[in-house]
């Protein structure tokens, strides 16, 4: 309802500190100024899924809201860099923001983003499909503070850009590249060294406890081999996310075995890792969730019989 906030700000005005309108298709930007206006005390504000508003809203937060925390901005497709760049001049509290599936956003926002909020501890920028290592240069130069990144989808980072984080955010603690496909075990930098992402995670990044490489399917045992020999591996990392990774196999489960946090472990479509390997490491790791997917073996067609049959999983027709 469009007059929702106008309802609430009559109501709450200056002690209002929370407010959630997630799923309010019919909130706009002149409401939302409105309730800026008279709720200058706002700290979280969730306006996932709002997507009638533009950079408007965003330069209404930033002129009045200035104690604003935490601000989802989940599926806002309207909003571009100019957000960006208002919030960086007028809203400098921010520790969490989520922007995904926010496409518009390119690097220069990122950039203009970071220089006014050096205080972000956790950025979702999943769907963000125009970002580039660029980009996460800035977050690196900027964001010391940072605990989580959620870069799922961003299809365009490498192991370049990955590298960058892990030397400038070493307070990190939950990093997402799920879906960035360019990821392999090793990097060309501009100096012309072989770096390998997973060592530069595993040596600058000591506080990560999860991890999630879903579909990055250039990733091998080797470079689990080197994240579960590292100080993070073996004390802090809790979760690991290895779904499409299809060139893992039983000898990375073997590598967990170092990490003594290991709380879950994700493997559906990891097509070379057994059953045997999956007992292997919950021998040696009894509190382990592994969820993993084999697919029922097809059996042999019916002797005699005008239908063929499919696998158990399948109706048979």
């Amino acid at each position: 309802n469009k007059k929702l906030p106008k309802e609430l700000l009559l109501r709450c005005g200056g002690f209002l500190r929370q407010l959630s309108l997630r799923g309010c298709l019919g909130v706009g930007d002149s409401a939302l100024k409105t309730f800026a206006q008279n709720c200058r005390n706002i700290e979280h504000l969730n306006l996932n899924g709002c997507t009638k508003i533009t950079d408007s809203t965003c330069y209404s937060l930033s002129k009045f809201c200035t104690k604003l925390k935490h601000l989802d901005l989940t599926s806002c497709v309207s909003i571009t860099n100019s957000s960006l760049k208002s919030l960086s001049e007028g809203c400098r509290n921010l520790e969490h923001l989520n922007l995904s599936w926010c496409d518009q956003i390119t690097k220069d926002g990122i950039e203009a983003l970071v220089k006014g909020c050096s205080g972000l501890k956790a950025l979702f920028l999943r769907g963000c499909t125009q970002l580039e290592d660029e980009a996460l240069k800035h977050i690196q130069n900027h964001c010391r503070e940072l605990v989580i990144l959620n870069l799922q989808s961003c299809t365009q980072i490498s192991d370049e850009g990955i590298v960058k984080i892990c030397r400038g955010c070493h307070r990190l603690q939950s990093l997402c590249v799920s879906g960035c496909s360019n990821l392999t075990d090793a990097s060309l930098t501009a100096l012309g060294l072989n770096y390998n992402t997973l060592i530069q995670l595993s040596v600058h990044c000591p506080k990560l406890q999860a991890l999630s490489l879903s579909h990055c399917e250039l990733i091998t045992d080797d470079g689990i081999l080197h994240l579960s020999n590292s100080t993070c591996g073996h004390e802090r990392l809790q979760v690991l996310e290895l779904d499409n990774c299809l060139l893992i196999t039983d000898v990375t489960l073997e590598h967990l075995e170092n990490c003594h946090s290991l709380e879950r472990i994700e493997l559906y479509d990891c097509q070379q890792v057994t059953r045997a390997g999956i007992k292997r490491i919950r021998a040696h790791l009894p509190d382990v969730k592994v969820h993993a997917y084999f697919a029922p073996v097809t059996p042999p067609p019916s002797v005699g019989g005008s239908r063929q049959r499919l696998c158990r999983c399948c109706i048979i027709l």
